[in-house]
């Protein structure tokens, strides 16, 4: 059994599989949403325009420098399809998001993948990758599926090894998790280069996976190309409605990611005590390292299934051997830590 296919099975199930938020929207995003319904006889003809606005707004931003987009993955691909040629090549973490050469493939440019030290993406890593055909760098901070992130001495530093025709592009799904003290969302950056754009997600602390909703903040000029690249209406009325809402309650996201600090550090304690290697994480999820112990991965998975809680295991080689978790509720995490404890024991 794969586990994306266990989701899809009926039952009872503890889905700590996806990385999605434990406790779900703001309510005021829900009461917006079930309020736009009332119109969706009429196109969202200035959606994005408002939902940039606001999220300008709630972050300072300029947001005629605002692109938004039907999750933050379109996003992606649409840069790719704006920057990338055949034989092009796209810088990545090794152990990065598993989805970064996809971008690539998509265009028929070369993915190439940077060592890093110890699964943290390494700044000189990638910077020895660099040849005269990279256009693009992909680095997610934080990282999925690690946890890990770098600081923002480390993220300038990598931008200023790149020659000015190669994009650096930041995806940031994670950020407001972060607790790190040097971390920085690369706002600055953006603002001063005009080869770095930053892609952010209402998928993860703001609970709305399900209303497939992203946006990205880069330069004029490239928010210009973008634009033009863009389906006509491409944000759904509720959605619209719900990310307006979302972005504007700053008390429920203060409270996710209160939550999920603290259901982190619980859960994590719990595995190190069971002997387990547990990745740093600055997000809603954690990387467990079964090398060196008698039980793999693949058994705790399966061990977890059977009674009802739903992980995340990778077909790439060097996670054979490791399982992920989202971080969910304080009963679910309780729960996990119980079962996994019993089948160490075993």
């Amino acid at each position: 059994m794969l586990a994306n296919e266990a989701s899809n099975d009926s039952g009872p199930k503890v889905n700590l599989s996806s990385n999605e938020s434990a406790l779900g929207p703001s309510p005021k995003a829900t009461q917006a949403a079930g309020a736009a319904l009332g119109s969706i006889e009429r196109y969202p003809e200035d959606g994005p325009q408002r939902l940039a606005t606001a999220i300008g707004a709630a972050f300072g931003l300029d947001p005629a420098r605002i692109v938004c987009g039907h999750g933050s993955d379109e996003l992606l691909q649409r840069l790719a399809r704006a920057y990338l040629n055949p034989g092009d090549e796209v810088i990545h973490s090794v152990h990065g998001y598993l989805k970064f050469p996809n971008y690539a493939f998509s265009m028929s440019a070369v993915p190439v993948a940077a060592p890093d030290q110890d699964f943290r993406a390494s700044v000189d890593g990638m910077l020895s990758c660099l040849s005269a055909r990279t256009r693009m760098v992909l680095l997610a901070n934080p990282d999925n599926p690690t946890g890990t992130c770098l600081g923002g001495a480390e993220i300038r530093r990598l931008h200023a090894g790149l020659p000015g025709n190669v994009l650096l592009v930041l995806d940031s799904a994670y950020a407001e998790y972060v607790s790190d003290e040097a971390f920085e969302l690369p706002v600055d950056l953006v603002n001063e280069a005009q080869n770095v754009v930053m892609t952010r997600t209402f998928s993860k602390i703001f609970g709305m996976a399900g209303m497939r909703l992203g946006w990205l903040y880069g330069p004029s000029a490239v928010v210009d190309v973008l634009q033009r690249l863009s389906m006509t209406f491409p944000i759904s009325a509720p959605a619209v409605a719900a990310g307006v809402a979302a972005v504007t309650d700053q008390h429920h996201m203060t409270y996710v990611r209160g939550y999920n600090r603290d259901q982190r550090a619980e859960f994590c304690s719990n595995l190190k005590a069971m002997g387990l290697h547990v990745f740093p994480s600055e997000t809603n999820f954690v990387l467990i390292d079964f090398k060196g112990q008698q039980k793999t991965a693949r058994a705790a998975y399966d061990h977890l299934y059977l009674n009802g809680i739903v992980g995340r295991m990778f077909g790439a080689p060097d996670y054979r051997n490791m399982l992920r978790l989202t971080i969910g509720l304080e009963t679910e995490m309780r729960q996990t830590a119980r079962v996994l404890g019993d089948f160490m024991a075993i």
